[in-house]
């Protein structure tokens, strides 16, 4: 019963969630002594898809989609202003650092501050939301709470910066995430629909390192990001002896994940399933030793070929 109600809730979240929920996300990431590594970096996403890229040693905002540009033929100033905007912002980010370093009794040393913020928007019930979260050295530091209309203060160091900036930050956070924020991300999204609301089928590959190591399901290049990879065995999902991964992004805007199969007992039985959101197939891949690539397998090829 527990394995049918999982089933069913990964069914009903690959149905549901394209594309009704868009999102505008932003981070902001502030670092010192950091060798080779820009001391401001702010980086954008509409639904997981880098569209612009600023740092402390360019100086300038730049897309990176081509639809992107798209905003210029109604605002024809708006890479000027919003790259006046990003060094403001790297000058607020530096002073952010330094606040970080006081309230923790550092003078010097390796350390980053790094805030993220934005909103989504649903293209069905209009509704919108928000959040912003600040985190110092990799742990959360401070957050804001756009239902409660407060910062939160994750760590007691950060405290003083709650008490400041509920005094006069909120009224400005809330219009920024409800009002400002979703604007950009409707635009956005109607620059770039026919790339956003594509799809495009992963590329499946069956690996191992050894005869004994788990066989990875690797599902790479797909696009949405919201998909499922899992096993099955006689037809039935798997859910113990297998190791979901993350879902990460690659390079060209699409995305990549994994899925481990820690035992097997017979060949033939299994089978790598893909589900992706807005299609009604799946991708189905049998497990096939003669499918597998495995380091043992590679060697063994160089050896029988003289390599």
């Amino acid at each position: 019963m527990r394995d049918l109600a999982a089933l069913l809730l990964v069914a009903a979240q690959i149905q549901s969630v394209h594309p009704v929920i868009h999102t505008l996300k932003y981070i902001c990431t502030a670092s010192s002594q950091i060798p080779n590594f820009p001391e401001f970096l702010a980086v954008g996403y509409v639904d997981g898809v880098q569209i612009d890229h600023y740092d402390s040693k360019s100086r300038k905002l730049r897309p990176t989609q081509d639809w992107m540009n798209k905003i210029t033929a109604e605002d024809p100033h708006y890479w000027e202003r919003e790259t006046l905007i990003s060094i403001a912002q790297e000058q607020v980010s530096k002073v952010d650092i330094e606040i970080a370093k006081e309230s923790f009794n550092q003078t010097g040393g390796v350390h980053m501050f790094q805030r993220s913020y934005g909103c989504e928007w649903d293209d069905e019930t209009d509704e919108v939301d928000g959040w912003e979260q600040h985190a110092y050295d990799g742990e959360d530091f401070i957050s804001f709470d756009l239902k409660g209309l407060r910062y939160i203060a994750v760590k007691p160091q950060a405290v003083v910066t709650k008490n400041k900036w509920d005094q006069f930050d909120l009224q400005h956070r809330k219009h920024y995430i409800t009002e400002i924020c979703p604007s950009y991300l409707k635009k956005y999204v109607s620059f770039g629909r026919d790339f956003l609301m594509r799809t495009v089928l992963p590329r499946i590959s069956l690996l191992q390192k050894t005869s004994r190591s788990p066989v990875t399901c690797h599902a790479t290049g797909f696009y949405p990001r919201e998909a499922a990879l899992f096993w099955r065995k006689d037809g039935e999902e798997l859910f113990e002896d297998v190791e979901m991964g993350d879902t990460l992004p690659n390079h060209d805007g699409t995305f990549q994940t994994t899925a481990d199969l820690k035992a097997v007992d017979a060949y033939g039985k299994y089978e790598c399933v893909f589900q992706l959101a807005g299609v009604p197939e799946d991708v189905v891949t049998p497990l096939d030793p003669a499918n597998v690539l495995s380091n043992e397998r590679i060697r063994g090829r160089q050896i029988i070929d003289g390599l």
